[in-house]
């Protein structure tokens, strides 16, 4: 492969991961634990952007359930996140012709 081409697709991928990682921030995805019970919306970078909690949690005794209920969503939410970006990384790297399984340090 020729150097001046190989420069010219780095430089492409660094100007379409900007993008990507732009967008990223933008991206909202959504949790829920206690089956619906708490609901979190996140942004792709995890800032929580929403949370509703079921009425009926709000008992002085379940504070703690409460508590890892919320922890929970949000896991969900984020893990679903890092799974769009991830997917859409791969989208944009495979018109790169780089090695399969190649992973960005991000």
């Amino acid at each position: 492969m020729d150097f001046l081409k190989m420069m010219k697709q780095a430089k492409q991928m660094q100007e379409q991961m900007g993008s990507l990682q732009e967008a990223f921030s933008e991206i909202e995805t959504e949790g829920t634990s206690g089956g619906g019970l708490v609901t979190i919306k996140i942004a792709g970078k995890g800032e929580i952007r929403s949370l509703k909690i079921d009425p009926s949690l709000f008992k002085e005794d379940d504070v703690e359930i409460l508590e890892d209920l919320i922890i929970a969503a949000h896991n969900e939410a984020r893990i679903k996140a890092e799974a769009m970006m991830q997917e859409k990384t791969q989208e944009l790297m495979g018109g790169l012709g780089l090695p399969a399984g190649m992973k960005l340090p991000f």
